[in-house]
């Protein structure tokens, strides 16, 4: 089943790497129970084939991270970035793409959470194995309303300036 706009977004867990021990968040990786953690937010999410990846790297992490500030303003409460890595090496890129604060980088390591959206891409020819497709959802308590999904390839519809102007639309 591929998600669309409406759906809930699917049970699951991901996993985030955190670096900083704080009330309720321990050093290392954490479950991020997906359900639990857009609940009662509006979330911008983005996936993307693969941490340190050419154009996850260039342009879409750097893009989010950028449109921050405008995207809060906008009333986006988090921003996610999600990618079939395990939590240590989304920490590393992490640390690299200076997300701290802003993007919160969760690791679906087994690819549960991109299978049951539906969002499967299969690198194997390539030699990468099963990644995201790059894709983007606005997602208000836990209710996909926009979702924008790039064809084989492209880099055109799930940057930070589209879901900036869908979050201001949303918000109207």
């Amino acid at each position: 089943m591929t998600i669309k706009v409406g759906d809930k977004l699917p049970a699951g867990t991901l996993k985030e790497f955190i670096e900083v021990e704080t009330e309720g968040c321990s050093l290392g990786p954490n479950d991020v129970d997906v359900a639990k953690a857009a609940a009662g937010k509006t979330v911008a999410i983005f996936a993307l084939p693969g941490a340190f990846t050419p154009t996850c790297s260039a342009k879409h992490v750097p893009g989010y991270v950028a449109q921050f500030d405008a995207l809060r303003g906008a009333g986006v409460d988090e921003i996610w970035c999600v990618s079939v890595n395990d939590a240590f090496v989304m920490g590393a890129w992490a640390r690299d793409q200076k997300t701290a604060g802003k993007v919160r980088m969760l690791g679906d390591g087994s690819a549960a959470f991109t299978k049951a959206v539906g969002q499967v891409l299969d690198l194997t020819e390539r030699g990468m194995g099963v990644r995201s497709q790059r894709y983007s959802m606005l997602v208000v308590d836990g209710v996909v309303k926009t979702l924008n999904v790039e064809g084989p390839g492209k880099f055109e519809v799930s940057d930070a300036d589209t879901m900036l102007k869908q979050a201001q639309a949303l918000k109207r």
